[in-house]
């Protein structure tokens, strides 16, 4: 999701999507470690995510 979009969610809805996030951040690491990563940009974008979220809770 870019900024916009997730200046528009609530703060509930920020929060369970982070937590979203984090568990699927840490599947990709374990599916790394297992040699069993096909897409490996994901782990990138997933926390370009988290922190996208992170700067707009602290923004409020």
């Amino acid at each position: 999701m870019k900024a916009v979009d997730l200046r528009k969610l609530e703060e509930a809805e920020l929060t369970s999507r982070m937590e979203e996030l984090a568990a699927e951040h840490m599947k990709l690491r374990f599916q790394k470690a297992t040699m069993q990563l096909t897409n490996t940009a994901r782990i990138g974008q997933v926390r370009k995510e988290i922190a996208r979220i992170q700067t707009i809770l602290a923004e409020r």
